[in-house]
């Protein structure tokens, strides 16, 4: 089976403690970019977790056309704002919601998800 190529936005705990580490256990997923405010975060994560590339910036790593779906690890508030970006880009997503929301947003996003 074809692994996908995941980029990682965001170096938050959470993806350290919980999200790379069940990745790295799931035999579809290759971990090929993270991406970070700062590049040396990006980087350090790079060196423990083996990410092929580092980027010290979310659009970066959207614009690497090798990079087929997306962990979204940053704030809440920050979730709907590169989910968009993400599938503008024909990215497939992933981020974990904490709260519900609103079904406008729910709806935005599907219909950007059709194009």
């Amino acid at each position: 089976m074809k692994k996908i190529k995941w980029g990682v936005i965001g170096t938050a705990g959470i993806a350290r403690s919980c999200t790379i580490p069940g990745m790295i256990q799931a035999y579809n997923c290759e971990l090929y970019a993270i991406a970070g405010r700062s590049i040396d975060k990006a980087e350090q994560f790079k060196e423990k977790f083996g990410f092929e590339k580092a980027y010290g910036s979310y659009k970066e790593l959207l614009d690497d056309p090798e990079v087929e779906a997306v962990y979204i690890a940053l704030p809440n508030t920050l979730h709907y704002e590169w989910a968009v970006k993400a599938m503008k880009r024909q990215k497939r997503i992933m981020y974990i919601l904490w709260k519900l929301l609103r079904i406008s947003t729910v709806h935005i996003s599907l219909q950007l998800r059709k194009r």
